[in-house]
């Protein structure tokens, strides 16, 4: 490629980024303004005095740090036990030969066209039989295990050897041993390419703990923040600074994690 190429094909990239990174920008910009700033014309896109006295009010007025601890509370747990129950069930549908084995995979993959919107209701029916409506748990059980995830993993795995669980089964190894000391830690890059998609999907969930939270103390990040809006929809800034606390976990989840991210979606497609 040309240097001129080169040149034009970076100032592209560049004006790409900022354009998807300026509404964030602003956000964040907005939340440092004082009450009132951003509501003149034309809006700035920075701000003249810096004041943090929006976040003093969502912790110490609106008691944000308990929707805070809930949204962690519920997304860290459902990704942790999403790994491993979707990790056992990809590893039984790439490893393990059984009949009917391709046909169930089939048939499981037919639930991707499924809104998941239309199962949200019996879901609920059910939950509300089982007593787990207004519950922690009621908010995490849809997203303990998804057809994505282990299809997800069901692909990695493809890729591992045969040869190499038969090797540790002739030496002995259980297969639980061989999927604790084996499997897991050749499929680290798409463990953590899963992570982040279960993590960001379930903290930024916000249709479904509507739907099951009843008490307003068990509300998660995004639900509370709704219900802010309509008590302060004329507080711009303050509805700003709670957005720049709703999107910083996920962005840094993101940031630390990208690395392997990137590898795992990459050597996820090796073999189908």
């Amino acid at each position: 490629m040309k240097r001129g190429h080169k040149i034009i094909l970076n100032l592209v990239l560049v004006l790409t980024a900022a354009v998807t990174l300026s509404p964030i920008m602003w956000m964040v910009s907005v939340s440092l303004m004082p009450m009132g700033a951003s509501s003149t014309y034309p809006p700035p896109f920075f701000p003249r005095e810096i004041t943090f006295i929006h976040y003093y009010d969502l912790f110490e007025r609106l008691h944000l740090a308990r929707y805070l601890m809930n949204s962690a509370i519920i997304a860290v747990s459902v990704t942790a036990i999403s790994l491993i129950i979707n990790s056992m069930a990809g590893f039984a549908f790439a490893k393990y030969r059984f009949r009917g084995r391709d046909k169930l995979f089939r048939f499981l993959l037919a639930g991707l066209v499924i809104p998941a919107q239309v199962t949200m209701l019996p879901l609920f029916l059910m939950l509300n039989k089982m007593g787990f409506i207004n519950t922690y748990l009621g908010v995490m059980i849809p997203g303990m295990a998804s057809i994505f995830g282990i299809f997800l993993m069901r692909q990695y795995m493809l890729s591992i050897p045969d040869s190499l669980i038969d090797a540790a089964r002739i030496d002995g190894a259980s297969d639980f041993m061989v999927y604790r000391r084996l499997v897991i830690p050749l499929c680290k890059p798409i463990f953590v390419t899963l992570a982040i998609f279960t993590f960001m999907g379930t903290w930024n969930d916000f249709l479904w703990p509507l739907i099951v939270m009843t008490d307003d103390s068990m509300y998660t990040l995004p639900v509370a923040l709704a219900n802010l809006s309509l008590e302060h929809v004329q507080d711009t800034e303050l509805m700003m600074a709670g957005s720049v606390l709703t999107i910083l976990p996920v962005m840094l989840v993101f940031m630390v994690l990208q690395k392997y991210y990137i590898r795992g979606i990459m050597m996820g497609s090796v073999k189908g």
